[in-house]
Formats: C-alpha cells, sequence, structure tokens
C-alpha cells in the first residue's frame, strides 16, 4: 500500500448553518447513489480511505484546508443517514465529544431496531478507541469518534481523531474491519497526521513481545511485579540509563493506583495483549508502566516507530515521505464525480460541487 503527503494547511472557523444543511444534503444523495450503484460495504471502503475521505470534504462544500473537516463531514454524514438507515443497510453511531461516549447506546439501539444482536460491534468500537488512546500512545487524546456499520453487523469501519495539546494539531485514525486479522496488531487503513518525536506504539508487530511479556507481567502476584517496580525506583534512571525516547519515569506511577489495577488483572487473569487492553481501568498509565518494567528489568523492547500513513503536512508536495498512490486517488475522484454527476440535487448546486472536485483534483 503506497502511502503519500498532501499539503493541507489549516486555518480556523467551522461550517455555517446553511453550509451544513447543504452538505447534510449532498451527503444524502451520494449516500444514496453509492450504495445502490456499489453497495453498503463500498461506502465503509472508501471512509476508510483518507483520499477519499479528504476528497468528500471538498465535494461537500467544506474548504480542504479548514480545520473541523473531520468532525463535520462525519457529522454530515450522519445527519444525512437519518431515516434511511433500515432502507440502505447503513447506520453511523457516535460523534464528536460527548456524543463519541453515546456510541455504544447508539449501537445497541439500531441493534434492537433491526432485531440483531450488536455486542459485538459495541466491543469493536469500545476497542478502537482503546488501541488508540492506549496501546498506541502518540500524544493525541481522542475527542472524536464515529462508527459506521452494515445491517447485519459484518462490516464496520471507524473514522476518529485525537489532538495534542502542545502543537494543537490533530491526528485521523482510520480502521475498516475487512482489513483487520488482530485488532492489536497493526490493525489501522491509515493514520494522518504530521509526525511526532515520542511514541509507545505497542500495536506494531515488533513489539510482539512486549504485548507478550506485558499480559504475562499483568497475570504475575502483584507484590512480584510491584517489586520489579521498586528496584527501578530504588537505583534510578541513571543506574538503568534510560534512553532519552522514554516519555514515561517512575514519578509517572502511582504505585497504590498501580496495585489496584494490578489486583484486578492478576485476579481476571487476561489470556493475551487485547484481553488485558479491553479491561476496565486498564489505562495508558498502566499500560506505560508495565512496558517499562517489561523493558528495564526483561529486556524487551517496544515499537517506538510512528504509525502514520499519511501526512497532511505543511510545505510542497516534495513526495515525502512516499509518492500518492494516484491510481487509488484517481478512483476516488472517479466515484464522488459519479455520485455528484447523477445525483437528483439541484442543478445549480450540482454544478458547483463538480467545481469544486474539479478544482481539488487538479491541484493534486
Amino acid at each position: 500500500m503506497k502511502t503519500g503527503t498532501i499539503n493541507l494547511p489549516l486555518h480556523g472557523g467551522k461550517a455555517p448553518a446553511w453550509l451544513f444543511s447543504r452538505m447534510r444534503n449532498l451527503s444524502r444523495e451520494i449516500l444514496m447513489l453509492m450504495v445502490s450503484e456499489y453497495g453498503a460495504v463500498e461506502v465503509l471502503e472508501r471512509i476508510s480511505d483518507p483520499l477519499w475521505f479528504q476528497a468528500l470534504g471538498c465535494v461537500l462544500g467544506f474548504d480542504w484546508h479548514s480545520s473541523g473537516v473531520t468532525t463535520t463531514v462525519c457529522g454530515a454524514l450522519k445527519e444525512a443517514l437519518k431515516g434511511l438507515e433500515k432502507d440502505l443497510g447503513l447506520y453511523i453511531a457516535g460523534g464528536k465529544g460527548g456524543t463519541s461516549r453515546k456510541t455504544p447506546s447508539e449501537i445497541e439501539k439500531a441493534g434492537e431496531e433491526i432485531g440483531n444482536d450488536f455486542s459485538n460491534l459495541v466491543y469493536s468500537s469500545k476497542m478502537t478507541a482503546k488501541v488508540d488512546s492506549t496501546a498506541l500512545q502518540d500524544g493525541y487524546q481522542l475527542y472524536h469518534h464515529c462508527f459506521f456499520f452494515t445491517r447485519d453487523g459484518k462490516k464496520w469501519a471507524v473514522v476518529q481523531q485525537g489532538m495534542n495539546e502542545e502543537n494543537h494539531m490533530a491526528r485521523r485514525y482510520h480502521w475498516l474491519s475487512s482489513k483487520i486479522t488482530d485488532l492489536v496488531i497493526e490493525p489501522h487503513s491509515a493514520i494522518c497526521c504530521d509526525r511526532v518525536a515520542a511514541i509507545l506504539n505497542l500495536v506494531d508487530k515488533e513489539s510482539e513481545n512486549a504485548r507478550r511479556t506485558i499480559s504475562e507481567l499483568s497475570r504475575e502476584n502483584p507484590e512480584k511485579v510491584l517489586k520489579d517496580l521498586k528496584k527501578i525506583k530504588a537505583y534510578g534512571e541513571k543506574h538503568y540509563s534510560l534512553p532519552s525516547r522514554h516519555f514515561v519515569t517512575t514519578t509517572d506511577i502511582d504505585t497504590n493506583r498501580f496495585q489496584k489495577i494490578l489486583l484486578s488483572t492478576y485476579d481476571q487473569r487476561p489470556q493475551n495483549f487485547e484481553k488485558l487492553l479491553s479491561m476496565k481501568g486498564v489505562g495508558p498509565k498502566t499500560i506505560r508502566a508495565l512496558a517499562l518494567i517489561s523493558e528495564l528489568i526483561y529486556g524487551v523492547k517496544y515499537s517506538i516507530k510512528d504509525p502514520v500513513r499519511f501526512s497532511f503536512t505543511h510545505g510542497g508536495k516534495d513526495g515525502i515521505p512516499y509518492p500518492v498512490d494516484r491510481e487509488n486517488y484517481d478512483k476516488s475522484i472517479e466515484i464522488l464525480h459519479r455520485a455528484v454527476r447523477d445525483s437528483k440535487i439541484d442543478r445549480t448546486e450540482k454544478i458547483k460541487a463538480i467545481k469544486r472536485l474539479s478544482v481539488f483534483y487538479n491541484n493534486q
């Protein structure tokens, strides 16, 4: 899979009511046509493609370099789908801020209306959020989570976004169920952002030993793990020569809280890293502490590679880090162009949308 760089300098602002209503209406036409022509699964595949998602934002009239394109586009899609879910066999749950926390209940409500058990989807939704906040610690706090799924519950996609409070930049995470073989081993279809320096990447393939060791430590008698932690604290970082890449220190670990979590994991004995990650109370600090002990006491390394596959950065189209996949890009544009061309929206609005799409495409 090729990756690419797109010049997307951001500016502030939000979509006014008059624009959002049109975005919703155009989104409805696009979704109806796409499902009719390609099926609901194709919509999920397109949503998981960051280039297509960005192009969709342009077609809908939201400036390609505007802050908020992720939340606004997802919001327009969700509003557009209201009342059409059963007809199209496509559902969207979640959103920004407090709405993101309603995702499980919205999924369950859809299941009740259809008569399906969507507990597997609720689990997938929670795990995608847990992975991007705990197993992958890149300095971006999640604040947006949108879960797309089909009526039978067999296919789903996720678009979620985090914000870095220090540099005030966002990072978007795309997921597609059909591309996932393991929720905790390189599960993303794409991650879009500028790169950052400090990464704890426990979903990288190279972190397999770390995942296994961390899981084993969670099943150990808490006293043994706490003994290891006390040993690290007693000797101090200068004795262990912590590399500069570490963004966790022994002072970051609340020993009392850590002990409570260990008692819980010891009691429940999670079979593997995914089960450990899914446990209530096991958050970023717990995982960082176990990763620290695994490395310093047992010599088990974890990956620090940033998994970003698309970098929406400032600067020119210089092909760094990799050239854009133009073939896939062209397909994305063609699908959107046909959707707009064949839709039944007002002719004037249609012409404007196609012009926006043409300008966006020709500038790449």
